[in-house]
Parts: C-alpha cells; sequence; structure tokens
C-alpha cells in the first residue's frame, strides 16, 4: 500500500508522534510512505531523518504572542492563494490513502482528487463527545474544516467511549533518573517573562528549552537549551517535573514517565485550555494561568504523578490499515485500550466520572 502521511509542523507533538508511526511503517514491506509538512518555515524543523525525502509547505498555523493566539498576526502571515496553489498542485494520484495528522494541504488536495484519508490526531478526538471548554463556533469550524478527511480517528488520554485511540508513546521512565532538575518547555511564551518567574526560586534547578534562545547558556539555577531532540529526551527522562503549555504529545509523554504537570494553556487556544481540564479532571496536573513564582513555589512541593502506561508499538494500527476496512474502527480501539494502564487514583476518577 502506497501511503501519503501529512503532519502538522506547528509545534512538535505532531512530528513526535509521526516519528513513531515512520519507524514502525520503515520496518514493514507492505506499506511505502511519503511525508509532507507544513506550517512552519523549511530550515525550522530538525531531527527529521526518519521521514527520509519529506516534502514541506507554508500551509496555515496560528501565530502567537505572549502566551496567546494573536487573531490578527495568524491573519497578516495566512497565505491563502499559496495554500489554494499548493492544493491544486500537490500530485497524490498513485496513492492508496493519505494518513494526516492535521495537515491541511494534504487533506484538501485528497479530497479534491477523491483519495481516500483517515486523519489519526489529537484534533480528531473533538470531531466526538469529548470534554471541551471554552469552544467558540470559530473552533469547532476550524476543526470541522482545516484538515477535513473521510475518517477521524482520534486521539486522546480516554476513549471516552468514542473513535478514539491511546498516544503512541516508545519512551519508558529511566530505571534510576536523577530528578535533578524541573524541565521547562513553554516556547509560546515570552522567553524574559520565563525568566523573571524562575528566578525567584533559587533553590530549584531549572533546564528550559525555547526557540528563542540563541546560545546553550547557564544563569545561575536556570539552563537554557535551544529545542533538540536528544538533549530534550535526557533532560525529560531525569526532570522531577514538567512545565509546558497545554501541548497534547509532551503531556502525554510525561504521564508516560510518570512526571508531574504544571500546565500553562496558550491562552485563545481551546484545545489547550480542553485539555488542562481534561488532566486535571483526572489528577494528572495543576495549572498555571498566568506565569506566577508562587503557583510554581506551590507546585514544587507535589508528590511525583502516578502517571498512565501507553502502548508503544503501532503495529495494531499499521494492520488495521492494510486491512481496509477503515469505517470499523471499534476492534482497534478496544485492542490499544487494553494496552493502557492507569493508576488508582486515576481509575476511581474515570469510576466517578460519567461519559
Amino acid at each position: 500500500m502506497k501511503i501519503l502521511y501529512g503532519v502538522q509542523g506547528t509545534g512538535n507533538g505532531h512530528i513526535a508522534r509521526a516519528r513513531i508511526m515512520a519507524t514502525a511503517m520503515a520496518k514493514r514491506n507492505d506499506i511505502e510512505v511519503d511525508f509532507v509538512f507544513s506550517g512552519r518555515a523549511p530550515d525550522a524543523y530538525f531531527d527529521m531523518e526518519c521521514f527520509g525525502d519529506y516534502r514541506t509547505f507554508n500551509g496555515l498555523t496560528f501565530q502567537t504572542h505572549k502566551g496567546q493566539v494573536s487573531q490578527w498576526q495568524t491573519v497578516k502571515q495566512a497565505k491563502p492563494l499559496q495554500l489554494l496553489r499548493d492544493i491544486h498542485q500537490l500530485d497524490v494520484s498513485g496513492y492508496d490513502l493519505l494518513l494526516n495528522d492535521f495537515e491541511p494541504v494534504t487533506a484538501w488536495a485528497a479530497r479534491r482528487r477523491g483519495l481516500p484519508s483517515i486523519s489519526v490526531s489529537h484534533q480528531a478526538a473533538f470531531t466526538y463527545d469529548v470534554p471541551r471548554h471554552d469552544e467558540q463556533l470559530s473552533d469547532k469550524l476550524i476543526m470541522r474544516c482545516f484538515a477535513p478527511t473521510d475518517v477521524q480517528l482520534g486521539v486522546h488520554w480516554f476513549h471516552f467511549d468514542q473513535p478514539i485511540v491511546p498516544p503512541f508513546i516508545n519512551d519508558k521512565p529511566a530505571s534510576e533518573p536523577t530528578n535533578s532538575h524541573v524541565l521547562v518547555y513553554l516556547p509560546f511564551e515570552d522567553i524574559d517573562e520565563v525568566r523573571e518567574m524562575l528566578e525567584p526560586l533559587t533553590e530549584q534547578k531549572f533546564v528550559c528549552f525555547h526557540p528563542r534562545v540563541t546560545t546553550e547558556h547557564k544563569q545561575g539555577h536556570i539552563s537554557w537549551f535551544r529545542p533538540s531532540k536528544p538533549g530534550f529526551r535526557s533532560a525529560l527522562q531525569h526532570c522531577s517535573g514538567v512545565i509546558s503549555n497545554g501541548g497534547f504529545e509532551l503531556a502525554s509523554e510525561s504521564l508516560q514517565l510518570k512526571k508531574k504537570l504544571l500546565v500553562k494553556p496558550l491562552r485563545g487556544q481551546f484545545e489547550q485550555i480542553s485539555n488542562l481540564k481534561t488532566l486535571m479532571t483526572l489528577g494528572l496536573c495543576l495549572p498555571l494561568y498566568q506565569l506566577d513564582t508562587d503557583t510554581v513555589e506551590d507546585w514544587l512541593s507535589e508528590p511525583a504523578s502516578e502517571g498512565l502506561e501507553f502502548p508503544d508499538d503501532p503495529t495494531p494500527m499499521l494492520d488495521w490499515i492494510i486491512a481496509g476496512n477503515w469505517s470499523d474502527t471499534q476492534p482497534l480501539c478496544d485492542a490499544l485500550w487494553k494496552q493502557v494502564k492507569f493508576g488508582p487514583k486515576t481509575r476511581e476518577r474515570l469510576m466517578s466520572l460519567a461519559f
């Protein structure tokens, strides 16, 4: 089967999920795959070797300013004519299927040419009855029209009795984590404001990754790095907790590694706000609504998280794709959720909720 795989490049969560799929696909003789990314500048991608000769487009992405979606900058940076040209010029002939992770160019090109398409994304979960907060009509339209596909297979921390699968996470907790620092990843926040929040907490070491860091350096108890997969992975394995925005993939990786979470959702982004509320409902994080030193200090004394354990092998999904009965998602969902291990406190909370 020849597959076109479209991946949203904004943030690193979509790409992290695609890496796991790409590695599994490369081991099979019955799948040939080409990757397309959009949402960031071509030179801003990193650690992309597993995707082979991938292609990039401008696509569409949300612009942010100081931890909030900027509607004006989003409209200003959008290039609708370029998007339309890319959709019309992308040749999807010769492919049997499009897999899509919230990527608009491939989704609309597939729809235009009648190529069967499946969305496997966290955003697809919001087409179903799942917990959501502060959702506006514009949010509903974006989720429906941004990257439309024939089949929507959501990815979430619980199935909510919907066509939803758990995330695939490769990393396992380190046998002897040092717990020597707190990992901070707030890429949408102003870097100076992050620094001001952390500076008074001199007894705690912080390892911060931020796209605005130009050279790696240390300022007392705060170390600063540019995003990179190897460095970030090591810092995540050996941290005692994670302070992050409300992105889905990093929260999933943190839960897998049993790291406690302090989550600051991107203002104006209902998906991140919904992620925060879901994690709070499950007792798996505390909120950081603004960059506040006192809130961080209180969170530092919180105990470790019991976390969740997710599947690490997408083979069942690839077998389901090859089988071709894409309208029947239940067997796949059942098989994957049997592999998820919830901690006792999380199971207790789930039993008390009505979905």
